[in-house]
């Protein structure tokens, strides 16, 4: 099939090697534009466009896919289909409807639960036992489109949002060979969303800090959905103002005492309920490092309170 590609992050680049790998001719590929990244902030492109232009494909880069000249362009490409994974970019009816067979993505829960553009750490931080990966048909709506192909997963106890999106990214990329030869011989209408939609805001900085005064088993979910990135985090006293400290792997311990309380020197630290050991930590502008590494160098003995985010 004649194809576009429109995706922009690692969890995207599976698929796009799974469909040059399928024989299918990928006749452009579009990724959001190269941002400023690292200390020097130098433009950066995204992975998918780092990927595609190594395997020599046109790339476009549109600021914007609703600009006239943007959607002149896509028009123009005679596609049979698009194939869309973590594009960034809402697309207009002309867009989607411009190839012959339609325009389709792959979406990192079950939906209808967790539509819009943080589905993994949302299913992780709000404690969801199972995930999934489908390929829809897209519509104007966010998320809305019929669902075509299905994989149910688990979500590990032990799962971050990098590892997770990490197992799904590849799961996900083998369902597109069986989805594109259904639509092309018209063998899938695909089964529109049924159930009460739940929505995957945007994670914000102020809601990564941890606020622990919430049950161990609500930190850790927390911690975890958010690892790497942004992070969770939380402050100690230093001698120069306040050091912060991303926790990026954690599990649920036994004790108690105030939340945020350190209890002992393996840096278990009090919740509401229960309490959670730190595991992997990052402290700002140094590389992560095991909690016993950190503590090496930063001393938080039993009965320092941390902050938290139920402070104001």
């Amino acid at each position: 099939m004649r194809l576009a590609f429109m995706g922009t992050p690692e969890f995207a680049v599976p698929s796009l090697a799974e469909l040059i790998a399928a024989g299918h001719e990928v006749v452009a590929v579009y990724s959001q534009p190269p941002r400023p990244k690292g200390r020097g902030q130098q433009l950066t492109p995204s992975p998918v466009q780092a990927f595609a232009e190594a395997m020599g494909l046109p790339v476009f880069t549109p600021a914007s896919m609703k600009s006239p000249e943007a959607i002149a362009t896509f028009l123009s490409l005679d596609l049979d289909a698009a194939c869309v994974v973590a594009y960034g970019q809402i697309l207009k009816t002309e867009v989607l409807e411009a190839p012959r067979l339609g325009c389709f993505n792959l979406h990192g829960s079950l939906l209808p639960r967790w539509r819009g553009a943080a589905p993994i750490q949302r299913a992780i931080m709000a404690g969801d036992r199972q995930t999934g990966v489908q390929i829809m048909r897209m519509s104007e709506g966010l998320d809305e489109g019929a669902i075509l192909l299905s994989e149910v997963m688990d979500i590990r106890p032990d799962d971050t949002a990098a590892s997770l999106s990490e197992r799904m990214s590849h799961i996900g990329a083998g369902l597109w060979p069986r989805a594109l030869a259904a639509i092309e011989r018209g063998g899938v209408t695909g089964t529109e969303q049924a159930g009460e939609p739940t929505y995957a805001r945007k994670i914000t900085s102020a809601e990564a800090r941890i606020d622990w005064s919430r049950p161990a088993a609500e930190v850790d979910a927390h911690i975890r959905g958010l690892s790497p990135f942004p992070g969770a985090w939380f402050e100690v006293a230093g001698t120069d103002g306040p050091i912060r400290i991303k926790a990026l792997m954690s599990h649920v311990a036994e004790g108690s005492a105030a939340p945020g309380t350190v209890l002992d020197d393996a840096l278990t630290v009090a919740c509401g309920e229960r309490a959670v050991r730190l595991i992997r930590v990052q402290r700002a502008g140094k590389a992560a490092q095991s909690a016993p590494e950190m503590l090496r160098g930063l001393a938080l003995p039993a009965g320092t309170v941390l902050s938290s985010g139920g402070e104001r």
